[in-house]
């Protein structure tokens, strides 16, 4: 039985590593290293002292070289790249913050937004002979990336730009490698030539010498104490009419001649502005799946403890029983298991479509914005997932999960801030459910706020099944299984399937309704504004629907018989569950009865029952080898 679980599981982990299989399994065998986990004990200023030393391994392993142009001596792989960087997440997030700053964020901005002028910073950034940050982040706004208040003035007498923060708010703040490592910033600001405000455009700014020391009209500072991630020194930025060359305008999608004139092949600037962020795209994917990464580590952590901790005797037997033969044990970490596997999927098939836009195999319209929409979609998902999830295996541990010394805190305080790295979680889904309105004409685009409001009001019932293709594979389901339209078993898959485009549906258009109704009262803005409670949740309904979407075609992948059967069950759960936190809903609009949604709770009773014996099979195909762990409490068995 150990050794067909042992094939179930391996089975299932190839399933999960997706088609960059080879990428994890050589990761596996980098990652089996102690010089890549960090010392909980380190002070901040040692702990980033020791990541740094740690990224030069990593840079060894040729990672980095993955995610650039082959122009600039890359394998031209964002898919093995993203992969690879997801993997390191395994080991210590402070690490894996530095090495996606500098090679994804730093070394992304030059690769995505610069030309062959600038490939020189490439070959430097990639051995970290160039140490860089993404300075992005004002005090002042975070995730109104289009109103930094920092400017970039071209001076034609001189050819240079001059780099200023015309305010206290101007100040870039929370950039990672600003307080210590960084010698150079990939600065974004509001460019002005000709005394015209072009928008904002990103800028190669020298901050310190090769001593670490300031350069002139820079002021850099240190954030301080964080609540997790010490090895990364995040740092403010203040710069005082800083002159750069006309060339350290990363100029992809806009450039500046000489002389002072100003042109760009974009004519629209709401286009050149989304399109410079939309190649940027890969640090939003990444930041998902590092926090589901360090979410699976949890979940590895917390089931094989409650497979040896034991709590309480059976009157029967006399004998204490494990905590994961407990029925509430079981529902608090298989239901998240369930999730764990749903959302490797859905970022599967995220990279996968990354990859084919990123190296031009998919040149359909409207094929960037919906890769967009959707890493968008995800992040908030996995993220939300991992602060969730860490806290339940913190918590199924007792005392022992509270220790340092088994993980779960450090990795409970390094992934919290993942909520609203690349965007705050909110702001995302509002993006989402905007994206998800308007997606369905051009013209729409760059509408303001009444016009969006009009429109949204005029979408008719079911676009948003025709429109997405789900009533295609709802179909493709129903004809899979011989089911019939009418079949309402909550046990088949197009029936679940059904379930969640109903609510993403009925939600979506009631919030176009609630608009138009409110702003006949009001103006645009306020309409808006009283409606996003509602918008965020047809937002959050459309990206449940799609992460099903993706576990239904993962396992549809899966070749052997009994790790399939195994992981529709595990589909099952998360389908359960997932009506489950929302059965007041589908009961409040008539979605479901009473006794229907009695019948979902007693399914999740009987599919974590059903689940309790594979669980660390389960365990075992999400992929974490145990000696990567790294929890002491895991070394010997609990008493």
């Amino acid at each position: 039985m150990a050794n067909g679980g042992d094939q179930i599981a391996e089975h299932l982990r190839a399933a999960l590593d997706g088609s960059w299989r080879h990428v994890r399994e050589k990761a596996r065998e980098h990652l089996d290293d102690d010089r890549l986990y960090g010392d909980p004990y380190l002070d901040y200023k040692s702990a980033r002292a020791r990541v740094l030393e740690q990224m030069h391994l990593v840079s060894s392993f040729g990672w980095a070289e993955l995610g650039f142009g082959r122009i600039s001596g890359g394998a031209s792989d964002p898919g093995a790249a993203v992969t690879a960087l997801e993997m390191l997440a395994y080991t210590d997030l402070s690490l894996w913050v530095k090495c996606g700053v500098q090679w994804g964020l730093f070394g992304g901005a030059v690769d995505n937004l610069g030309t062959e002028r600038h490939q020189r910073y490439i070959e430097k950034l990639l051995p970290l002979e160039l140490l860089g940050c993404f300075a992005m982040t004002e005090t002042g706004h975070g995730s109104d990336v289009a109103n930094l208040e920092t400017t970039a003035t071209y001076d034609p007498a001189t050819q240079e730009f001059v780099v200023h923060s015309p305010t206290p708010s101007s100040r870039k703040d929370y950039i990672g490698g600003a307080a210590e490592h960084a010698r150079m910033a990939a600065v974004f600001a509001q460019l002005v030539t000709g005394g015209e405000t072009r928008g904002v455009h990103c800028f190669l700014v020298p901050i310190r010498d090769d001593a670490g020391v300031d350069l002139p009209g820079v002021t850099t500072s240190d954030d301080g104490l964080k609540g997790g991630l010490p090895g990364v020194d995040n740092g403010r930025i203040l710069f005082d009419h800083v002159r750069i060359p006309r060339e350290n305008l990363l100029n992809r999608y806009a450039d500046v001649a000489p002389d002072g004139t100003y042109s760009s092949e974009i004519v629209n600037p709401s286009r050149r502005f989304f399109t410079t962020l939309g190649t940027l795209v890969r640090g939003r994917v990444s930041v998902g799946g590092a926090a589901a990464a360090a979410a699976r580590v949890a979940l590895s952590i917390a089931v094989h403890y409650a497979e040896q901790r034991r709590q309480f005797a059976d009157p029967d037997t006399g004998e204490e029983t494990v905590l994961m033969d407990y029925r509430s044990h079981q529902r608090r970490l298989l239901p998240l298991v369930a999730r764990a596997y749903a959302l490797q999927f859905a970022q599967n098939d995220l990279v996968r479509r990354m990859h084919l836009v990123q190296t031009g195999q998919d040149l359909a319209p409207g094929a960037q914005r919906a890769l967009e929409k959707r890493a968008a979609g995800f992040k908030v998902a996995q993220t939300r997932h991992a602060t969730r999830t860490i806290q339940e295996c913190r918590e199924a541990c007792g005392g022992a999960g509270y220790l340092t010394e088994n993980r779960l805190v450090t990795l409970k305080a390094d992934s919290d801030v993942f909520t609203t790295f690349e965007g705050d979680n909110l702001v995302l889904t509002q993006l989402v459910a905007k994206d998800l309105l308007t997606a369905y004409s051009d013209e729409v685009r760059d509408l303001d706020a009444l016009g969006w409001v009009r429109f949204a009001a005029t979408i008719a019932r079911d676009e948003v099944r025709e429109r997405s293709g789900v009533r295609q594979l709802i179909q493709r389901l129903r004809d899979r299984t011989g089911e019939s339209v009418d079949d309402a078993d909550l046990s088949r898959r197009a029936v679940q399937l059904q379930l969640f485009a109903d609510r993403e549906d009925y939600l979506v258009r009631t919030a176009g309704h609630r608009l138009r109704a409110r702003a006949k009262e009001t103006g645009p803005f306020e309409a808006f504004n009283n409606a996003q409670d509602h918008i965020l949740a047809a937002g959050t309904a459309h990206i449940d629907r799609l992460v099903l979407e993706a576990f239904i075609e993962g396992i549809a992948g899966i070749e052997d018989d009994e790790a399939r059967e195994l992981a529709e069950t595990v589909c099952d759960l998360f389908v359960y569950t997932s009506i489950e936190e929302n059965q007041a809903w589908y009961i409040m609009h008539r979605f479901m009865s009473v006794e229907r949604a009695k019948n979902v709770r007693r399914g999740v009773n009987e599919l974590v029952d059903r689940l309790r014996p594979s669980a660390l099979t389960l365990i075992d195909g999400l992929g974490v080898p145990e000696k990567m762990l790294r929890a002491a409490m895991l070394e010997s068995p609990a008493p």
